[in-house]
């Protein structure tokens, strides 16, 4: 086995993750400030048809302004334009953010040599899938990749931002490495799984700054609805004209327009992007990188969350602790047939065994050329059992019930003594494996029982206690016997539980959950995950696991911690929790100002409408001024919300609904009052507007 070396004395310097000074800070939104220009382009603009309406009365403001000249032309075009550059302003900051991140991954990418196994050097970008390339201490990674040889320790912090180094090894589900990041000590071969300009790197380098991002199905729908609320308002501004022309009070078109702006609802409209953007722009400052929006979006509405035991709920790595013998087989002898069996295994469990065997019996070096007549069989997520065939010996060794379904196919009866030893360790929540061999032409027997210790993480109790109170069920998928599942989810605190599990009893379990009604999120890291990763809602893929599976998964945990979930969760629902507050806020406003615009509009045909002036405005040119002024600052001030997110706290849709529609619906008709006023009782001593 080799020993990982201790790393080097160093502390590389660890690349600044996040944007300074918070949400708003002044430098982001000076960078911003030209993006938010650029994105005045009509054709930017039509992707969002509220502003794009509202750049379109800023254009005939304009012209209106420049053929009739007047303090209030000009005051209203100008915030009408302002009102658009604030809306793109909003967008721009949530996608500055994340071109802050990309720019630090772009510092990461260097031209890295790659020395293939043969020892020639090439470069990196030359490297395609099945690459074979030895990576030393010091060096470099040159691209993504699976270890298939050796055990290091590899600074990541390029990728997660820390700079305590992990182990890679070959085998098991931590074998996956990123390119770009280092080897600290030791030496590896690295199978390369990515082309060139598509690593994980480049990927996140495309997703954090946006341009990946495609819009939601709730977004999408969403804007169907603020575009057609946008129509019903054109028609009604156009029939109102008409109206006004009979009662002797036909208004200019650039009043028409500013009622239009004001009415329609642009505030959700200049957010409603920002909100998706900053939405995965949370999840990165959590080490988290969604490959889509509508993945975040799918985290709010989880109902339930599957989670592989092994490396998940537990530590992982289990450890051989004891080797029991069943009838009169002594325990050397277990030990000698399992430590053979596992000589070829590299999984962590495999590991223990060789060097239990080693430690406790002082079995070490096998002959020379009973390994080369040796042929090895590798575990899989199938079989659920390893082993060896010699010449005149077959060797097997792994999950219960496979293996003595295996002795019992090869003419053996496994006593009784084997099953009470396999309760007994599973109902103490070890791990059980079974050891048999076949001899000749005798039938197989079991030699005996390996006893491996799985210890659950500290403080998961706590977190599927909090992940129940949001209304969520949580289910770990483990390949043990029922017994130990159920000793283990005990301890764990988890609502369920499926044993013995193989990918297709996963998929099975997904398919049954969705075919409900529910959307289901999973947690995995290893290549037998991968196909329930693709088939969830929510498939959270850790950077510790194979390349297979943070390619099936729509979300990579950067930190490889699968109880990040909860987090994961939280941010989906602030993300619809916040859409839906903001939209309440907007139409809530749009009602506010009707009182500010309507009764200046028609004060001089009919005085009695001075009755609707409760805001007591100056005139009407200051009240449709302020109600202009009001519509485009309100957007500024709500750019902080709409990056930070409403607060998310568990409780029932409900109360959430009632605290929404008191804080928002009810905020959102009086803030318009207050903020028209005082704006009001500035603009009415500018000349032309008194």
């Amino acid at each position: 086995m080799t020993l990982i070396q201790e790393p080097p004395v160093q502390t590389p310097p660890s690349p600044p993750r996040r944007v300074a000074n918070g949400l708003l800070d002044p430098k982001l939104l000076l960078t911003s400030l030209p993006d938010a220009v650029k994105k005045l382009d009509p054709r930017v603009m039509v992707r969002t048809p509220v502003m794009f309406v509202v750049e379109i009365g800023s254009v005939i403001s304009t012209v209106f302004a420049i053929v009739d000249p007047s303090v209030f032309s000009i005051v209203v075009a100008v915030w009408l334009w302002l009102t658009v550059v604030f809306a793109n302003l909003a967008e721009a900051v949530a996608e500055g953010r994340g071109k802050a991140q990309a720019e630090t991954l772009r510092r990461t990418k260097t031209e890295t040599v790659a020395r293939r196994v043969t020892g020639e050097e090439v470069p990196a970008t030359s490297l395609v899938p099945g690459d074979l390339v030895v990576v030393e201490a010091g060096q470099l990674i040159p691209g993504d990749g699976d270890v298939v040889e050796g055990v290091a320790s590899v600074d990541e912090s390029a990728i997660t931002g820390e700079s305590a180094p992990v182990i890679r090894e070959s085998g098991g589900d931590r074998s996956a490495v990123t390119g770009g990041t280092r080897v600290l000590s030791d030496r590896i071969v690295v199978k390369i799984t990515a082309k060139a300009g598509e690593s994980f790197i480049d990927r996140m380098i495309a997703l954090v700054e946006g341009a990946s991002r495609q819009k939601t199905p709730n977004e999408i729908a969403l804007n169907i609805l603020l575009a057609s609320l946008t129509i019903v308002f054109l028609l009604a501004v156009a029939t109102l004209q008409p109206f006004a022309a009979y009662a002797g009070a036909e208004q200019p078109l650039i009043i028409l327009v500013a009622l239009v702006v004001c009415l329609i609802p642009t505030t959700i409209g200049a957010l409603l992007s920002a909100i998706g953007i900053a939405g995965m722009d949370r999840l990165v400052q959590r080490n988290v990188l969604a490959m889509s929006g509508r993945a975040v979006e799918a985290a709010g509405d989880v109902n339930t969350l599957l989670l592989d035991k092994t490396g998940t709920i537990t530590l992982g790595n289990r450890e051989a602790t004891e080797f029991i013998g069943v009838g009169e087989v002594a325990p050397m002898e277990i030990a000698d047939a399992a430590q053979l069996s596992s000589l070829a295994d590299e999984t962590p469990e495999g590991r223990s065994i060789v060097v239990l065997a080693k430690n406790e019996y002082a079995l070490r070096e096998r002959e020379e050329g009973l390994v080369a007549s040796a042929t090895f069989v590798p575990f899989t997520a199938e079989t659920r059992m390893s082993g060896v065939d010699l010449p005149d010996r077959m060797i097997r060794k792994g999950a219960a019930s496979a293996v003595l379904k295996w002795v019992r196919d090869n003419g053996g009866q496994p006593g009784s003594e084997v099953g009470s030893t396999v309760d007994a360790i599973s109902a103490e929540g070890g791990t059980p494996l079974v050891v048999a061999e076949k001899v000749g032409d005798e039938p197989a027997r079991a030699l005996g029982v390996i006893r491996l210790k799985d210890v659950v993480k500290s403080g998961m109790k706590e977190r599927f206690d909090e992940l129940r109170r949001m209304g969520i069920r949580t289910v770990m998928i483990t390949g043990d016997n029922p017994l130990t599942a159920k000793a283990i989810a005990e301890e764990a605190g988890v609502d369920d539980f499926l044993a013995e599990a193989t990918p297709e009893d996963k998929m099975r379990l997904i398919k049954t959950e969705q075919e409900g009604g529910k959307l289901v999120a999973m947690t995995g890291d290893g290549t037998n995950d991968a196909p329930a990763l693709a088939a969830a809602d929510v498939g959270v893929a850790m950077n510790s696991g194979t390349s297979a599976a943070k390619e099936a998964g729509n979300m990579v945990d950067l930190d490889s911690n699968p109880t990040k979930l909860i987090e994961i969760v939280e941010i989906g629902k602030q993300l619809l929790i916040t859409r839906g507050a903001l939209t309440t806020f907007s139409i809530a406003n749009d009602v506010a100002k009707y009182f500010a615009i309507i009764p200046a509009m028609f004060v001089v045909a009919y005085p009695s409408l001075d009755t609707l002036n409760i805001m007591r405005l100056h005139s009407p040119e200051s009240a449709i001024v302020s109600a202009v002024i009001f519509n485009a600052l309100v957007i500024i001030a709500l750019i902080p919300l709409a990056l930070r997110g409403v607060r998310y706290t568990p409780s029932s849709a409900s109360s959430m609904l009632r605290r929404n529609l008191l804080v928002y619906g009810l905020g959102g008709l009086i803030v318009p009052f207050i903020g028209i006023k005082l704006i009001d009782l500035v603009v009415q001593f500018i000349p032309g507007l008194s």
